[in-house]
Parts: structure tokens; sequence; C-alpha cells
């Protein structure tokens, strides 16, 4: 198989139900905060709002859909969530 054969997935902007899930560490107000941060850079709909802890309920996972409207805000976003020091992971 070539990297001609394999063809990813183009994202088109913008976009109205893009996924984000969010791990990091189980703390007091870990939804809030990552609802806030999402908030300022995009159309959140809470209604599709997951909530899910790790078995040892160490880690949480967030998982909402936005509007995403390009990948700077991505980016921004990430930066963001990355910078609370309670987020490991943005996917």
């Amino acid at each position: 198989m070539t990297d001609t054969d394999v063809k990813s997935h183009e994202i088109q902007f913008p976009c109205a139900d893009y996924p984000i899930k969010v791990i990091g560490d189980t703390v007091v107000g870990f939804r809030d905060s990552v609802i806030e941060i999402l908030s300022k850079y995009a159309e959140v709909d809470l209604n599709s709002l997951a909530e899910r802890q790790s078995s040892n309920g160490k880690y949480t996972t967030i998982q909402l859909h936005i509007t995403a409207t390009g990948q700077d805000q991505l980016r921004d976003i990430n930066s963001a969530l990355r910078a609370t020091g309670v987020v490991h992971m943005v996917l």
C-alpha cells in the first residue's frame, strides 16, 4: 500500500458537529473548566456532553461537539486546555 492508496478525511470548515474529547485528572470543576474554555473559542453543543471516569477514578473524559471554524481555532483550543495543567490529552 502506498501513501496515495490511503486518503485522509479532510475536514470541511465550518464544521457544526465537530467532536472534542478531553482527558484529564479527576478534579473538582474539571467539566466546568472544559466547558468554559471551549465556550471562549467555539459554539458548544451542551446536549452532546458525555462524561466518563476511568475505572480507578483517576482520570475523567469529557466529550462535546463544537462548531469548528478552522485549524487555528482547534490549535487555540488545544493550547488553552493543555495550559490548565490537568488536561493530558485533547482528541
